[in-house]
């Protein structure tokens, strides 16, 4: 097989670009995908979540290596494994980031990634229900709108939120990024709007576009130092796609690195150990790790409440939601369950919120891989730019065989400094006055002032936000870790871009969806350009 493009990776960057780059019927794309159709009931009903971030259903569900700064423990890295990648398991909320996370990568070295150029590819992605102005689009692929559910519990946390100082401010994306707000998500008519059901269910039909699913690819075919296919494992062969013009990479943090490497791109000294031939030394691929710690702190509540838990209450109420959605795709399962959230500055001498809080209609422990009877509401508090940086590296050959993730969580203090004090903003504001018709006992408990208590229990707890980025990141010809350029082109190999959350050269103020998708939109304007 033979095609213009050759795409690797279906998730919410792979999609975003089979589906642009297809709209020129002259072009033809092959899109290779290692997880399944997207088929499944727990993908489209929002509530399916809950069943996919905890299981391997549709996910890769990695673990890191251990890691000092939480005790030992190995963190847990859910990623999509179907079309429509992580977009198709997350929890749908569309955020941006801020204003400053952009011209930050322009002021880098990165000419034409600043806010005032990514802003209309934000708006031609998108079709928002709610807001149209300078900051939103309309008649976009990509679905934003409020949950079709919300719970009046959401009400509390935003009446805790202005009791603690914080302005209601409904379009974070927009303007300004504090305050407090409901999330808006990408769904749909009640239905999960992935990057696959945007941007690539309507367009299967193209002749030009070739979608292989279950296809795990195994490395970038090379002449020398020019890409020109993918080689990949389905049905237990290895096959082969030729690309006549260019190669894209759009695995992901962990995903894309690791291709790089098998194929003989990335740290000389580090293939050599596992007998890979050096094609580029290229030092930075897998590099500049990180993600967004998170910790969560957990509040019983009576099952008399608005909420999701383990009882016979709520086993009724799960049994009538799943028969309203069947019927009338409404009701509790279009919830994701995270439905409220605030950006917030840890002082106000900070320049711009470096704080975001993600509250929960349900008790969650462990990314919901340990359950508890009963009812409950949960807090999510992340730092936003985190300072501590780690690595994706090769453990194997085999390009079915996981990589080496180690993200270094809290190796820097400034790190566990800024994430208590989140932690004591967000226990001030649940256990305010708002709260107090509802609200029980903590399911760990920590007090505010016991900040070494509290540390050990962030250590102890704290993990993800699943917002990998870095590991491919982009910068000028001076920085010598840079993978990429500003045209996403990988240094030193011709007709081979990345084009996924790797090439962040830092990571955004909030969830990394919409920016990944955001990403694509800008390979897809970078190719034609080009052409």
């Amino acid at each position: 097989m033979e095609f213009d493009y050759v795409i690797v990776g279906a998730g919410s960057a792979g999609c975003v670009l089979a589906a642009r780059l297809s709209e020129d019927p002259a072009i033809s794309v092959c899109l290779l995908e290692s997880g399944g159709p997207d088929s499944s009931v727990l993908i489209h009903a929002p509530a399916g979540v809950v069943a996919m971030v905890p299981t391997k259903i549709n996910n890769y569900a990695f673990e890191t290596v251990p890691q000092a700064g939480l005790n030992g423990r190995r963190g847990y890295q859910p990623r999509g494994k179907t079309l429509g990648g992580s977009s198709s398991i997350n929890a749908m909320l569309y955020v941006r980031g801020n204003r400053w996370d952009y011209d930050h990568w322009a002021s880098l070295g990165n000419p034409g990634w600043g806010y005032d150029e990514v802003l209309p590819l934000f708006r031609r992605s998108e079709n928002n229900e709610q807001f149209e102005n300078a900051f939103h689009g309309q008649g976009g692929p990509l679905n934003v709108t409020y949950q079709n559910h919300t719970s009046p519990i959401n009400q509390l946390f935003l009446a805790a939120a202005q009791l603690n100082g914080l302005a209601l401010n409904p379009d974070y994306n927009g303007a300004e990024q504090d305050g407090a707000f409901l999330y808006q998500v990408n769904q749909k008519n009640g239905e999960r709007c992935s990057a696959a059901k945007g941007f690539l269910t309507p367009n299967l039909s193209r002749p030009n576009l070739k979608v292989l699913t279950h296809a795990t690819s195994a490395k970038v075919l090379l002449e020398g130092k020019r890409a020109c296919g993918v080689a990949y494992y389905q049905d237990q062969q290895l096959r082969q796609v030729k690309a006549r013009r260019e190669v894209i990479m759009a695995a992901g943090a962990f995903g894309s690195p690791q291709l790089l490497m098998l194929s003989g791109i990335g740290a000389a000294a580090e293939l050599q150990k596992f007998g890979v031939p050096v094609v580029q030394d290229l030092p930075g691929v897998g590099k500049n790790f990180h993600d967004h710690i998170d910790y969560v702190q957990t509040w019983r509540v009576p099952s008399s409440t608005d909420t999701v838990g383990l009882s016979l209450r709520g086993a009724g109420k799960v049994t009538g939601a799943m028969l309203e959605w069947k019927n009338k795709r409404s009701g509790l399962m279009t919830t994701s369950f995270a439905t409220a959230g605030a950006f917030l500055r840890s002082s106000p001498e900070v320049p711009r919120p470096d704080l975001q809080l993600v509250f929960v209609i349900a008790i969650v422990d462990d990314h919901a891989r340990k359950m508890h009877w009963g009812h409950g509401i949960s807090c999510h508090v992340e730092v936003l730019r985190p300072c501590s940086r780690g690595t994706v590296a090769l453990q194997s050959t085999d390009p079915r065989a996981a990589p080496l993730i180690d993200p270094q969580f809290l190796a820097d203090e400034r790190d566990i400094a800024l994430l208590l004090k989140g932690a004591q903003w967000q226990q001030r504001l649940v256990e305010s006055k708002p709260f107090d018709s509802i609200r029980g006992k903590m399911l760990y408990p920590t007090r505010i002032e016991d900040t070494r208590g509290l540390e050990q229990d962030i250590r102890n707890r704290a993990d993800t936000q699943y917002h990998p980025v870095g590991t491919c990141k982009m910068g000028p010809q001076s920085d010598a870790m840079a993978v990429v350029d500003a045209q996403l082109r990988v240094r030193g190999v011709e007709r081979l871009r990345v084009a996924d959350a790797s090439i962040m050269p830092t990571v955004t103020g909030g969830n990394t969806n919409a920016p990944t998708i955001m990403i694509a939109e800008k390979c897809a304007d970078l190719i034609r350009a080009s052409r």
